[in-house]
């Protein structure tokens, strides 16, 4: 496996006796506009049936993004994590920084950057210690992961991570439970797809945001042991924010089994 394979109609009116109030309602407009347009970049998510066709990118992100690309929960905690509620089904993608670059406040435009991340689902219609039996089971088929950057000057758009890979085949246990045509058992806490230290490589000195976009391909269990499944796209976008510096991110070595 290899990370190489793998944004109003205009509004018109006429003279009023108190022309302050369409000025007023512009400002609101567009302090409105800000605050949606921050929120989609803090970490959403999308749920889409199977054979649904990925959301197309701007290739330039505007000043604004740029901005609101800090607002990062990866950056500020450390580490992200989403709760993607589907039937009762809590898909949970968790992104970490690895070892060997784990000051988030110190990733910077040039040098690798390395990640880890899991993708689990637990079956919120049974306690957490119900037997595993009682659960549904879910399995997860293909797992793809793009990137764009966002850049200070709305620059050329790059893609410094890419994975596109059965998740059977590279998940970190490599004796994963299977099902002959979904893919691999994630369902908790007997299933668990785990990716570790993946290289995000380096970008334009103008680079000031990182987002990632996780799109998982799963099948989950109508009802525990029922045998008949239900085809969703379970996708996450992550914000990671990249800070101005001419100094390239310092990569530390770490043992090949740490994480």
């Amino acid at each position: 496996m290899s990370t190489s394979v793998p944004t109003s109609p205009r509004e018109t009116s006429t003279m009023s006796v108190r022309p302050a109030r369409p000025a007023r309602r512009l400002r609101t407009l567009a302090a409105s506009l800000a605050l949606v347009l921050a929120g989609s970049l803090s970490g959403c998510s999308l749920v889409d049936k199977i054979g649904g066709a990925d959301p197309v990118e701007a290739e330039n992100p505007t000043a604004a993004a740029t901005e609101a690309a800090y607002d990062s929960q990866f950056t500020r905690d450390g580490t992200f994590q989403s709760h993607i509620d589907i039937d009762g089904m809590d898909f949970v993608y968790t992104l970490w920084p690895t070892k060997s670059t784990p000051r988030t406040n110190e990733w910077y435009p040039k040098g690798n950057k390395f990640f880890s991340f899991t993708f689990q689902v637990y079956d919120l219609d049974r306690k957490l210690r119900d037997p595993f039996r009682t659960k549904r089971k879910a399995y997860l088929g293909n797992i793809k992961v793009t990137s764009r950057t966002i850049t200070a000057d709305g620059g050329r758009t790059q893609r410094p991570y890419r994975l596109d890979a059965e998740a059977a085949a590279i998940t970190f246990d490599p004796e994963a439970v299977t099902h002959p045509v979904h893919g691999m058992l994630i369902t908790s806490p007997k299933g668990s797809f785990e990716l570790r230290n993946q290289k995000i490589g380096p970008m334009s000195n103008d680079t000031r945001g990182l987002e990632l976009t996780f799109v998982a391909d799963v099948h989950y269990e109508t009802a525990p042991g029922s045998g008949q499944f239900v085809a969703k796209k379970v996708k996450q976008t992550v914000p990671i924010a990249i800070f101005e510096s001419d100094t390239p991110t310092q990569v530390a070595k770490i043992p090949v089994n740490a994480n």
